[in-house]
């Protein structure tokens, strides 16, 4: 009788290992399957929490076994501690989704709700459609429309780790995963995912600096202002500019290790795709955390209670504006409101 992020099918049934228990976030129950390991959460009802096992539930390292598997690790540094990058992350991300949000495309927030996991422990379930039918490469809109190359993402962020899976329903064969663990180095971590021997062997490491700047076709279209690092300084807490070295020498840092596989099965197609989509996320990454740093000044200083409760407005907005792409002519369409004045609803930081 619930409502579900993705209906499960008609002949779904309940095992009868399901497990109940009380959810540490709130009244919330929530059930787990005991022999479902890292089953994610799809569901909720009222203050309830369904954990529903799947038939082939996405493993936190899914296999790598097929030629066509790409798997890239990004080690992007960051001149903060980590409870501070939490509370900038969570502020930029809501930032940038604003700015990328208007009457025609942008970001639908489907179901925000905690969740509880074996491997990954507590934390939050979010669930996005990316309606961003404007950046879509040329050459995918060749042979397909760009509205049906929505991109759906689910999102499971437990501090310091989270897993991100990427589809798209055009190309049902392929996946995108990311497992972020995030630690209080500089990149030195040599195998913070826990991968085997032969992962190790095929995985692909870069360390991405925020002070560069790149200039592929992504980073052309990721809607981000322009700044230049290496001359920004902060006035709140003093760091900065980033010049040549800093990776080695600031303090506080820490580093975001994310691994990121795609698989691709799709013959004449696969590996451009695959390409594609990583370069994509590399490009996110940069421009996402560049403005982490460079908006430091707006959210240093703010708690998790602040931005949780800026989220739920952000939701609000974002569907907002969205649902006026269907009426055309209102005096209204494109018009919503700032993060700053979203700060000012909650409470301001200063």
């Amino acid at each position: 009788r619930g409502s579900f992020a993705h209906p499960p099918a008609s002949n779904l049934r309940f095992p009868r290992n399901l497990k109940l228990f009380p959810s540490p976030h709130s009244s919330s129950t929530a059930f787990l399957g005991n022999g479902q390991k890292s089953s994610p959460p799809c569901g909720f009802e009222k203050g309830l929490i369904f954990v529903l096992p799947t038939p082939n539930p996405p493993s936190h390292h899914p296999d790598t076994a097929s030629a066509m598997v790409q798997i890239k690790e990004f080690r992007i540094i960051m001149p903060m501690s980590m409870e501070e990058y939490e509370i900038g992350l969570s502020y930029t991300i809501m930032k940038m989704e604003q700015q990328n949000t208007n009457g025609k495309e942008g970001v639908e927030v489907l179901q925000q709700v905690p969740f509880e996991d074996e491997k990954l422990g507590e934390g939050q379930f979010t669930s996005k459609v990316y309606h961003l039918q404007s950046k879509i490469p040329s050459w995918m809109k060749g042979f397909a429309s760009a509205s049906s190359l929505a991109v759906h993402e689910d999102s499971w962020s437990a501090y310091p780790k989270s897993r991100t899976v990427i589809k798209c329903p055009l190309f049902s064969k392929c996946s995108l995963t990311i497992d972020t663990v995030i630690r209080p180095d500089n990149g030195c971590s040599e195998n913070a995912h826990n991968l085997n021997s032969q992962q190790l062997a095929e995985r692909e490491v870069e360390i991405v600096d925020i002070a560069s700047v790149s200039r592929d076709y992504w980073s052309k279209v990721i809607t981000a202002p322009k700044v230049d690092l290496t001359t920004f300084k902060s006035q709140r807490t003093d760091r900065g500019p980033l010049l040549n070295g800093w990776m080695d020498s600031c303090r506080p840092v820490m580093t975001i290790y994310k691994l990121v596989i795609m698989d691709a099965p799709i013959w004449g197609l696969g590996e451009r795709l695959e390409d594609c989509l990583i370069a994509g996320e590399r490009a996110l990454f940069l421009a996402c955390h560049r403005m982490c740093f460079a908006w430091i000044d707006e959210w240093y200083g703010m708690t998790m209670e602040q931005i949780r409760e800026m989220e739920r407005h952000t939701d609000l907005l974002l569907k907002k504006t969205l649902k006026k792409a269907a009426k055309p002519g209102s005096k209204h369409e494109g018009k919503r409101k700032s993060l700053k004045d979203e700060i000012a609803v909650v409470g301001s930081c200063t």
